[in-house]
C-alpha cells in the first residue's frame, strides 16, 4: 500500500474514533441522546473528509522534510 494512502486512511480512523469520544463525552454531561445511526454517520463523513484532505495537503506539507 502506498505509504501517503495508509497515513491518509489512518488519519481518517483518528478524526473518526475522536468525534465519537467526543459525542460520548457530549452525551455523558447532557441529557440528550443521539442516535446510533446518526452518530456513525456523521463520524464516517469525518473519516473521509479528514483522509481526503490529509491526502491533498500531504505533497504540499512534507515537500522540505526529506520523505519520498
Amino acid at each position: 500500500m502506498n505509504p501517503q494512502l495508509k497515513a491518509s486512511l489512518l488519519w481518517g480512523a483518528i478524526g473518526a474514533l475522536s468525534f465519537l469520544v467526543l459525542v460520548q463525552g457530549y452525551e455523558l454531561l447532557s441529557d440528550d441522546r443521539l442516535t446510533f445511526g446518526l452518530k456513525f454517520a456523521v463520524a464516517g463523513l469525518v473519516a473521509a473528509t479528514a483522509a481526503g484532505s490529509t491526502y491533498l495537503a500531504e505533497p504540499l506539507l512534507a515537500g522540505g522534510n526529506g520523505r519520498t
